[in-house]
């Protein structure tokens, strides 16, 4: 057969193929997602030119953070799929909103801002936090101190509904960093714990506070106080080449753990083939209301719904997305409802399950699915 003709041919049973294979897929009563394949992580170095941070023992808050975050995402960054943003490479200021602007105007999977404490005392030892309304009177003397860079900036009183120095102005979270908090939560955990047990460093937890800089996201965002530097044997280590090194290498590391773990999930909010499937209940398939489920597991092998294989739990629901199954529970419209499941849920041990939505058959986000409410 001439060469050319061989090539038609070879086009036309490819085509074919493609076609069944496509035919096949919409036939199926499963979805077929497109997977994401970038993660766009936003590095912030707290503090920066006019604004030095803490100074304790001599020591500059601003340039740790700043070599810290770059050490981050210089390990980032060898990640194929990866993207790194930093909100100041260099010795520069840089106002609180705009630094969340940065992430939201990317729209970036994660936001991660690095700091360096500082008490009156000898304290010492690393914490990690996540955007909350609560806090105790520790916590929000160290929000009060990181946020009172809000007063540096200009006509700040334009850009914030917010008094830095007032207890008052600790405002409930927004619908879209409720839905983020659980993912905040994992990654914060993530952090926290490499550096406790990998680096030795004193526990001071996972805590919740009123930081600003948290409050202009739009994504899972967390704020690490690396250690004290007013803590003379501490900040001595922060200050130092090896210790940021060490530092850096493990909030990379934990961030990487945390996108692999977001790989097998989460999906895309995008849908390659919108069929039936089964994660929309036939009761509601003609609803214009959003249903709410919780995802309490994903995994490779295929496992039966069975209450024994999911701590008693009735009526799991298995959707097949790529390679991996995904294990749904729950099914209403009604939001305080999924919650409660979701807090039920998690006291049997799903610690990592997340409440998601789905309208006409097809994932969209929390925010979304409230209002349709």
């Amino acid at each position: 057969m001439p060469i050319v003709e061989l090539l038609k041919y070879n086009f036309k049973s490819n085509f074919f193929l493609f076609c069944l294979c496509s035919l096949f897929l919409l036939g199926t009563s499963q979805f077929v997602f497109a997977q994401k394949k970038t993660y766009t992580i936003v590095l912030d170095a707290g503090h920066g030119g006019r604004d030095p941070g803490n100074l304790g023992n001599g020591f500059r808050e601003k340039h740790i953070a700043l070599n810290v975050a770059l050490e981050v995402g210089e390990i980032l960054t060898k990640q194929r799929d990866i993207k790194v943003v930093y909100t100041r490479k260099t010795d520069v200021f840089v106002e609180l909103w705009k630094r969340g602007a940065i992430a939201n105007n990317i729209k970036a999977d994660l936001f991660i801002s690095i700091h360096c404490d500082s008490h009156t005392s000898n304290a010492y030892g690393t914490g990690t936090f996540v955007l909350g309304a609560r806090g105790n009177k520790t916590n929000l003397e160290i929000s009060k101190r990181e946020n009172n860079v809000i007063l540096l900036e200009k006509d700040y009183q334009q850009n914030y509904s917010y008094n830095p120095n007032s207890p008052e102005s600790v405002i409930g979270l927004s619908l879209l960093q409720e839905e983020n908090l659980d993912q905040s939560l994992q990654l914060a955990s993530v952090i926290q714990n490499n550096l406790v047990t990998k680096l030795k460093r004193h526990n001071r937890y996972v805590k919740m506070d009123n930081f600003q800089v948290l409050r202009e996201t739009i994504m899972p965002s967390v704020l690490i106080e690396l250690g004290f530097l007013t803590n003379k044997k501490e900040g001595r280590f922060l200050n130092s080449r090896n210790g940021q090194l060490a530092i850096a290498k493990n909030i990379a590391n934990s961030i990487i753990t945390h996108v692999n773990r977001l790989k097998i999930n989460t999906v895309d909010d995008d849908v390659v083939f919108q069929v039936k499937s089964p994660v929309q209940s036939t009761t509601r398939a003609s609803s214009v209301k959003a249903v709410f489920k919780i995802q309490i597991a994903s995994s490779r092998k295929q496992i039966a719904t069975k209450p024994y294989n999911f701590k008693g739990l009735k009526d799991v629901q298995r959707v097949k997305i790529g390679k991996y199954y995904k294990y749904y529970y729950g099914d209403t419209d009604n939001y305080e409802n999924i919650k409660s499941l979701l807090k039920r849920v998690k006291k049997k041990g799903y610690t990592s399950a997340f409440i998601a939505a789905f309208k006409n058959g097809q994932k969209i986000s929390v925010k979304q699915a409230l209002k349709t409410e």
